[in-house]
């Protein structure tokens, strides 16, 4: 008997009103355009409280700062829509960001070998976790606690129990100086706009992609129907590796010559509060990287906004906080209605 198609993934189907026609004839969910309602909302407010706010000199810093958060965020949407978890991508951080400042400043790499370096040790450490969470039968909260704590401390010992000095602008083209921008847009910025829209046509328009919400839906069904379970989740955190070790430059060039280490700290939260504010079921099979990249551009908009406008900094995790609980919360709702329709 022929193996069975996978299904499509939840949520990809335009939204049709009650009478059949069709609500919104392009691709974007209705979660999606609140966002953007939200974030322009925010934006509009604090440029009335604070006219600095939409300067170039705020909204430049605010995309650079935005980039490194969206870019994990990208694959870790990956990694949640297909039942998955990954809370060890702050570490992920840490070792690569040392490892690529270790090199500027020891060896004089220049621009591109110190991308690549910093992207293979990420994908080496995403291996880790994929093999680990796909082969070793333990669910990915416990895995990826366990690597997240690994990790740190094989970054901490690239540190040696100081900060990295002298770190040549090698990675100056990813920073908020001139030299990061075209146009006015801010290269790390566009770069994440890039691989958001080859992850969004990845996941919605090839086969392969709509494995990971076949998966994440029902990971035994999938399995009947001939997808390859376990190297699908495999890549998905070798993916995810690969993005924060790109991440993690992104990182390097936001600060001066010194990095100390701390670097990468809180990112994994950041990056899965983007994920979840985006629409991605924290139980896995729906999603969208353009939720993701909205819900990073939030999260950065409310820390932002929070300081420019000299409120306590406990406030952005506050906000942050309840943010993540009304995103869960709609979740769960939709798929009580889902399951009683």
């Amino acid at each position: 008997m022929s193996a069975a198609a996978p299904a499509p993934p939840r949520g990809s189907a335009p939204r049709r009103a009650a009478g059949g026609g069709r609500v919104l004839p392009f691709p974007v969910t209705g979660q999606e355009l609140v966002l953007v309602g939200v974030i322009a909302v925010l934006w509009v407010v604090l440029g009335l409280a604070t006219p600095a706010f939409l300067s170039s000199g705020s909204i430049v810093p605010l995309l650079v700062a935005t980039a490194p958060i969206a870019l994990i965020g990208i694959g870790v949407t990956v990694v949640i829509i297909s039942g998955g978890i990954d809370v060890s991508v702050g570490s992920i951080v840490l070792v690569c960001a040392a490892v690529a400042a270790t090199a500027m400043t020891a060896s004089g790499l220049p621009l591109v070998p110190v991308l690549l370096l910093s992207v293979a040790v990420g994908g080496l450490l995403g291996l880790v976790n994929g093999v680990l969470v796909a082969y070793g039968r333990v669910h990915a909260i416990i895995i990826t606690f366990g690597t997240l704590n690994i990790f740190r401390f094989v970054g901490l010992q690239v540190f040696g129990g100081s900060t990295i000095d002298g770190i040549p602008p090698v990675l100056a083209v990813f920073g908020r100086g001139e030299a990061g921008r075209t146009l006015g847009v801010p290269h790390s910025f566009l770069l994440v706009a890039v691989v958001a829209a080859l992850a969004w046509v990845a996941l919605r328009h090839t086969a392969g992609g709509r494995h990971y919400y076949a998966i994440g839906g029902d990971a035994q069904a999938a399995r009947l129907a001939g997808i390859a379970v376990r190297p699908r989740v495999l890549l998905a955190y070798v993916l995810t590796g690969l993005l924060t070790g790109l991440a993690a430059c992104f990182v390097i060039a936001q600060g001066t010559s010194t990095l100390a280490p701390n670097v990468g700290l809180g990112l994994e939260l950041s990056a899965i509060a983007a994920v979840v504010i985006g629409g991605t079921s924290i139980t896995g099979g729906r999603g969208s990287v353009l939720g993701t990249v909205l819900g990073a551009l939030l999260v950065q908009t409310v820390a932002s906004g929070i300081i420019q406008l000299g409120w306590p900094s406990q406030l952005s995790s506050l906000f942050i906080g309840v943010f993540i609980i009304v995103a869960v919360g709609v979740d769960l709702l939709r798929q009580r209605r889902r399951r009683s329709a």
